[in-house]
This record gives structure tokens, sequence and C-alpha cells, in this order.
């Protein structure tokens, strides 16, 4: 097994990332059904935060284009694995649901028990969406909340989450793109007729490979974090992917990763490549283990509280050096960055026009404000 040095690790992670060149001759996932696809899943409770993962990946596309593939169906959200919301490929979704989705669904009925909300309630109100849903229908959140209503289903506060988590659990719902500014639902059997539909072996084998090829080298412990999986199934699905994973030692520990990357030596990472990340992106929320990534003494920073709410990162060398926060005017974007490091005149620079490139997906002129 290969020994690497963290350096490299770090550089070869941020390549599978999509978020630097491969240098493997390897083609670079060119519209959104190949980003999710090679990623496996993408962060996506934060819907404005889940369409930036795409764009950072995706030079030269704007928020409307990025909207446009979802509602031709090249990715959908759901809460394919650890009862957090996703993009996933569609064809892929009934799958994955099935794979990884299950540990999260026996767990339900503690959170209806906490709720006071009963089983017989929560399955019929899954009858009563699907029945409202059938023949192409599509609702909004509030909608979907009003059918329950009219059928004396209580909706309110996190009753109405919890019916609507628990539809899409069980691969009745899903989530479409957005009607205005609010989250609709379609049902999952007619948005996606024509499902991939593995066994539980390929199943287990192609998520390895999407998680590794997306985010190695990385762990297995990591690869059970993300997505729910026993340590059993980890191993068993490592397996089975045979010679589409490669292992090295990065520190002692054991990691995996895409062969191809180890047939290249990418160029290692100096002089400040800056990245302006969202914060539920794939490069913080795809491990457990984020130490090659981001400093412990900048993590209060990045999960104030621990709360889970992660903010945007401003990354140099694949390092998180900074947060920023944006707000949108009628012609311009204002974002305020704050560091976490001392920054020189040239970081401060290549953050500035790092946002360029952000302004241009949001289609509004960026004002940066660095301290």
């Amino acid at each position: 097994m290969d020994q690497i040095t963290p350096a490299r690790a770090l550089t070869l992670r941020m390549a599978g990332l999509l978020l630097r060149d491969r240098h493997d001759g390897t083609d670079r996932p060119a519209d959104v059904a190949d980003v999710v696809t090679w990623l496996g899943a993408m962060q996506a409770q934060d819907l404005a935060s889940g369409l930036w993962s795409f764009g950072v990946r995706l030079p030269g596309h704007t928020v409307g284009d990025v909207t446009s593939a979802l509602e031709r169906r090249e990715a959908l959200r759901t809460w394919p694995m650890r009862g957090t919301v996703h993009f996933v490929p569609a064809r892929d979704a009934h799958w994955m649901l099935d794979l990884m989705g299950s540990r999260a669904l026996a767990g339900a009925a503690r959170r209806r028990q906490f709720l006071g909300l009963s089983d017989e309630v929560a399955d019929r109100a899954v009858e009563v969406l699907g029945a409202a849903l059938a023949g192409g229908g599509r609702l909004t959140r509030s909608q979907c909340m009003a059918v329950l209503a009219g059928k004396g289903i209580e909706s309110a506060g996190q009753f109405g989450y919890h019916l609507l988590w628990y539809a899409s659990q069980r691969g009745v719902l899903c989530i479409a793109p957005n009607i205005g500014n609010e989250q609709s639902f379609v049902l999952l059997d007619e948005w996606v007729p024509e499902p991939h539909r593995p066994d539980r072996d390929e199943a287990l084998a192609t998520i390895a490979v999407r998680y590794f090829r997306g985010h190695g080298p990385t762990t297995r412990q990591d690869f059970a974090g993300w997505t729910g999986l026993t340590m059993a199934d980890v191993k068993r699905g490592i397996a089975a992917a045979g010679d589409r994973l490669a292992g090295v030692t990065v520190d002692g520990v054991e990691m995996y990763l895409d062969p191809a990357l180890l047939d290249t030596a990418p160029a290692a990472m100096d002089g400040c490549e800056v990245l302006v990340l969202p914060g539920f992106d794939e490069y913080l929320l795809g491990y457990k283990d984020r130490s090659l990534m981001l400093a412990d003494e900048h993590k209060a920073a990045i999960i104030p509280g621990n709360n889970g709410i992660f903010q945007a990162t401003v990354v140099c060398d694949g390092r998180v050096v900074g947060t920023w926060k944006r707000s949108l005017a009628k012609t311009t974007v204002r974002i305020v960055v704050d560091p976490l490091v001392p920054l020189g005149r040239a970081e401060r620079l290549r953050i500035e026009q790092a946002f360029d490139e952000y302004g241009r997906f949001v289609g509004l002129t960026p004002e940066v404000r660095l301290p």
C-alpha cells in the first residue's frame, strides 16, 4: 500500500472533490448530472448552498442553468442518508433510499413518539399525500400542509416536516425544484419512472466507488459517517468495488481513493489557490475527520455553537482561511469576509477575484468587504 504525505493527500482530495483539475485524463464532469453522479450525493438542506456547490464545480454555469438542469431531472433532492437532504442522481434515488435510508427510517417511530404522532396517522398522511400528487401533481410545502389539514391530519410545526420527511424516506415523495421561494413535492415514482435497481452488492460497490472517487483519499470511518451504513456494509462495499479503489496510508492511517489519481502527480498547491465555498459543501460535510482541511482552532468559527449549521468558507490551497456571508441587493451581492488567519495583499486580492465567479453565477456584481 502506497504511503503518501498529508500534503499530497489534501492535493488529491481537492482533485477528487472537483475543486481543482485532476490532470489524469479523466473527463471533467460537464453538467449537473455528471457532478452529482461523480460525488455520489451532495448536501442540499440549504438550497442556495447546494446550487453554488454545483456552480463552483461547473465554471461558466449560472444559478439559472443549474435550476433548469434540476427541472430536467438531472438530479433531485431527498433524504437518502443520515436523515439529511441531499442532491442525488435522479435514477439512483430509489436504491439509495433503500440502501442507506433504512436506518433513519427505523428510528422514525422514536421521533413520532417524541412528537406525539402515531404510526397510524403518519401512514395515513403518506396515503393522503400520494393520492393528492398522483397523475403528475406538484404541490408546494404549504399546499401539502393544507391537503393534510383538509383530511384532519395535524401538520403544524414539526409535525408537517416529519410527515414530508417520512413520505420521502418511504420513497413516495421527493423534493422538486422550488416554486417561487417554496419547496415543492412530487411523487418519486412519477418523477423517475425508470429507476436503476441494482442488487445489494452492486449498490454497495457503487456508493463506495462514488464516495471514495469524489472524496478520497479518506477512511472507512468517513465513508460510514457519510452514508450511515454499518461498518460491516462499509467493508462489504469496498471489497465489492475491487480494483476500482486503491488503498494508501497517510501518517499510518489507511485510506482509499480512485486509483486513476495515483497514476498522476497533481501539482502541489502553493501560491494560494482560492475557492469561496458554500457552508454546506461536500468539502467539509463529506467527512467526519476534517483535520486535513480545517485547523482545530477554527472549528468554532465554521460551526458556531456546534449546532450543525456550517458557515461558508474561504479556502486557500485546500485549507480554510476564512468565512463569508452574503446579502443580495437589486444589482449587487454584498459579501463580508471574516479572515481566520493573517492575509497579505496578494491573498486579499485573490480572495476578491474569487468572488467574481460567484457574482457571475448569481448574476449580480460582487461588493467584497475585507477587514
